[in-house]
Parts: C-alpha cells; sequence; structure tokens
C-alpha cells in the first residue's frame, strides 16, 4: 500500500479499541485524524 502525503488515502480497515472493526470508507466526508507509531519496545 502506497501513501503519500497530501495524497487519498486507500480504503482499508482496523480494529477499534473495543474488538469492533471500522473501515475508512466509514467516515467517507469526516474530518478524521489518523495516528501511526510503532509497536511498543521495538526500535524506530
Amino acid at each position: 500500500m502506497n501513501v503519500t502525503e497530501g495524497g487519498k488515502a486507500p480504503n482499508f480497515h482496523m480494529k477499534t479499541d473495543n474488538q469492533g472493526e471500522i473501515k475508512l470508507s466509514d467516515v467517507k466526508g469526516k474530518n478524521i485524524v489518523l495516528y501511526f507509531y510503532p509497536k511498543d519496545l521495538t526500535p524506530g
């Protein structure tokens, strides 16, 4: 999956904090913030 700054994100799905699932298309037209970070206790 290639993503470029300022470009459109591809549709994807991920687990929520309450064991649900959400797709990017579920929030189409809304402002959202995605924050990614490396797994705890790993370099990077």
